[in-house]
């Protein structure tokens, strides 16, 4: 089913989180007794929110205190934590330059060559102060670095790149088998980033116990505008979770989908479970930690993803603790704190006694979300206006 866009040419209509709301249910549950808890093969979290892969979002002891708090915090490979033997002096020189020097600073960023030995080092310091390590890097480095990283005793290894395929065509350098590749690793393997049905089962039937899902969406990725590729996150969710589905039915094993990207608010995260997704990975909304080794601030070349202009540096929002964001108590009206409290009390409010249920719940379109109603809050300044 879609709309034509011309003659004889037809789109799909998808839709984001600013499209849709959640339908309160029938039931309700206090949110203090609801289940949070998500898996990855024998790894449990009880927070379901994973800190992006991103040199202003996570470094060592990042990855530390999302595992105290329940998370789980993905350390880049490919940034500065592996090519500097004291990066936090580089991410400070960058966090406390005016912006003609912050773009030289990054210009001259990701020069110098990756150093492996570091890898070992970095996963040392995450494990050696009781977190756990999962780390991240491109499909290019993935067969070396995965088995440097499981060597070092990681937790979990992400390959991630802008679009994941199982097939991908290049005469002109090795590509990875991923399959072989994951079938070869004794820990937690997490493929991303996809976007589609299609890509999402092939993906799990390759052998990955994770998937990220979404093309475009973060606040960092130019993807959309400079390439036009992407899927708004609902939709994306929708489709990636409705491929679990399948495959769990096939083959007993569950997958979890995690959503990768978009999510602002506590009402985006909720939204992305109740798409279907069983945690997701959230960069922005964390970056805004005083305990981020961005200090609220997101640059370019940070991610494999496509990303920000090199150099360019943009200011994330309001800022506090990574608890404060996560935990609470929110300092802010805007939804940008206590995601876990409005998860729960979303949860409760919709008679979701866990992420399973909070996934079968009534969605309905409803464009107008963000401004409906909201006179009061344009006019002083509060919450989303402010």
């Amino acid at each position: 089913m879609g709309f034509y866009v011309g003659r004889g040419r037809k789109a799909r209509r998808a839709f984001g989180f600013d499209e849709v709301a959640i339908v309160p249910g029938r039931v309700t549950v206090n949110p203090n007794e609801v289940d949070t808890t998500w898996r990855l093969n024998d790894l449990e979290f009880s927070v379901p929110i994973l800190a992006a892969a991103m040199d202003g979002v996570v470094d060592t002891k990042m990855a530390v205190r999302m595992s105290e708090l329940g998370g789980l915090g993905v350390l880049n490979l490919e940034g500065v934590q592996t090519r500097y033997e004291d990066p936090a002096s580089v991410l400070d020189q960058i966090a406390g330059a005016d912006a003609d020097e912050a773009t030289q600073h990054v210009q001259q960023l990701y020069r110098p060559p990756i150093q492996e030995n570091l890898i070992g080092v970095r996963i040392g310091e995450i494990k050696d102060a009781g977190g756990t390590a999962a780390v991240s890097s491109t499909p290019a480095v993935a067969g070396r670095f995965g088995r440097i990283a499981e060597e070092a005793g990681a937790d979990v290894f992400v390959v991630q790149s802008t679009v994941a395929t199982i097939d991908h065509i290049s005469t002109e350098y090795e590509t990875l088998d991923l399959q072989s590749f994951i079938d070869s690793m004794s820990i937690p393997v997490i493929v991303g980033n996809c976007v589609t049905y299609d890509v999402t089962l092939d993906l799990m039937e390759a052998g990955a116990d994770g998937v990220l899902i979404g093309v475009g969406p973060g606040a960092a990725c130019t993807t959309r505008g400079v390439l036009g590729i992407g899927v708004p996150q609902v939709t994306a969710t929708v489709d990636a979770a409705a491929a679990r589905d399948l495959f769990h039915k096939r083959t007993g094993k569950y997958v979890p989908v995690i959503t990768d990207g978009g999510m602002d608010t506590g009402g985006d995260v909720c939204k992305a479970f109740a798409s279907g997704g069983d945690a997701v990975m959230i960069g922005s909304a964390l970056a805004r930690a005083k305990e981020a080794p961005g200090r609220g601030y997101h640059w370019g070349m940070a991610t494999p993803h496509v990303n920000l202009p090199r150099g360019a540096r943009v200011k994330t929002g309001t800022s506090g603790t990574l608890e404060e964001i996560i935990a609470g108590p929110a300092r802010t009206d805007d939804g940008s704190q206590n995601l876990m409290g409005a998860l729960t009390t979303c949860m409760g409010s919709v008679g979701a006694k866990n992420i399973f249920e909070l996934q079968q719940v009534e969605l309905i379109i409803a464009p107008s979300i963000r401004s409906e109603g909201k006179l009061m809050q344009r006019s002083q300044h509060v919450g989303m206006w402010r």
